[in-house]
């Protein structure tokens, strides 16, 4: 039989935290922050990004400086922050409340956090395609939690580890914004002095398809088949799913190693236009195109010059009959990019990559810095039996 560590109790959710369900329609909220379910970020505990009430309609909770706004609907997506300010949230949120005389505040968002936490979260959902947290059974499961002065001294620690987190992130963000903006410099430069030509012309342009998915020895091989949710890396030499040699024999396009992909439908272009350089060969689907340059273009200098018109061609898209977004190849191809000399794209590309390596680096540190912060937010909440 397990035993609770000294000064650890057994409490029920109900003893430590409130659920502030304050409701108010947004026309009336005496406030300029709006918090969605989208703008919270699963990574931090930190509120980043927000709308505006006149964003919205319908009614949406109050919440305080202090509050922790956690999202009830689809869990397991790890959504909650601190909030910093007042201000209105969405209604598929809890707003929860710390009672000082159980929790610290300064603990409470780490204990939400915690995986112990978390996967009961999880676990109590209801509903199938939006399971969500109901309060009434929330406020009733119970969590060993730790005494106050054990409580102060495990969130000075995590609160620490926290703050290295966050020096990373804003290195990232630093880093990032002046690789845009020095992108865009020489870009602008380029395009006012070299020849332009249309962006159909830098090199053969091809198609994407997925294998009969009834044919189980297509899949479960060894060769990448790309798809829109893969493209998360600026470089592709992998993906979730694979063919085998039999899937390849003359059935889908091999784009080779240095050869652009980009999506050209998908509800992501709502958003986000994903695009990467191919790092070896690899196959992709029907809601994609690749590019395989020619000797004119570097698949590098290609690359950053879709990263810089990114927004631009977001603009662009269209919205299907079945109310996806696409982008019209005839309107891709039309678009006009500057075609230096190559030694001279070789040159800005150098610049380029000088700033992207700097951001894998730190990237590198901000998944170890999470990490850590994980692992010994895990260690300290839940190491409640001895």
């Amino acid at each position: 039989m397990t035993k609770l560590k000294s000064g650890w109790r057994v409490v029920k959710f109900d003893e430590i935290a409130q659920n502030v369900a304050v409701r108010v329609d947004p026309a009336d909220a005496k406030t300029d922050i709006y918090v969605g379910l989208e703008h919270l970020d699963p990574s931090t505990i930190h509120l980043r990004q927000w709308g505006h009430p006149s964003d919205v309609t319908g009614q949406k909770l109050a919440f305080k400086k202090g509050d922790v706004i956690f999202g009830r609907r689809r869990a397991y997506q790890r959504k909650l922050a601190v909030a910093e300010f007042d201000g209105i949230c969405s209604a598929h949120a809890m707003v929860v409340r710390a009672k000082p005389k159980m929790i610290l505040p300064e603990f409470l968002p780490f204990f939400l956090q915690s995986d112990m936490f978390m996967e009961r979260a999880i676990e109590i959902s209801v509903g199938s395609l939006s399971p969500t947290i109901n309060w009434k059974t929330l406020k009733v499961q119970e969590f060993p939690l730790p005494p106050l002065d054990e409580q102060k001294r495990i969130a000075e620690i995590l609160w620490v580890a926290d703050e290295a987190l966050e020096k990373w992130t804003e290195a990232y963000r630093q880093s990032e914004s002046a690789l845009s903006s020095t992108r865009s410099q020489i870009l602008q430069e380029l395009s006012q002095t070299e020849e332009c030509v249309f962006l159909k012309d830098v090199g053969r342009w091809v198609s994407g398809g997925t294998p009969s998915r009834s044919r189980s020895d297509f899949w479960n091989g060894d060769f990448p088949w790309v798809s829109p949710k893969d493209m998360k890396k600026d470089v592709i030499s992998d993906s979730e799913e694979k063919l085998t040699d039999t899937a390849l024999n003359g059935r889908v396009t091999i784009l080779p190693s240095e050869s652009i992909l980009i999506v050209v439908r998908g509800m992501i272009l709502a958003h986000t236009f994903p695009v990467a350089v191919t790092g070896r060969e690899v196959t992709f689907n029907q809601d994609m195109k690749g590019i395989i340059p020619n000797s004119d273009f570097s698949a590098e200098y290609v690359f950053h010059w879709f990263k810089d018109n990114s927004a631009r061609i977001l603009q662009a898209t269209e919205e299907s009959t079945h109310g996806t977004k696409r982008l019209a190849t005839d309107v891709l191809y039309g678009m006009q990019i500057p075609k230096p000399s190559s030694a001279k794209q070789e040159m800005v590309v150098t610049v380029f990559e000088t700033f992207r390596t700097k951001l894998v680096e730190i990237s590198e540190h901000i998944a170890a810095s999470q990490q850590m912060l994980r692992s010994l937010r895990n260690a300290k909440v839940g190491a409640a039996h001895v």
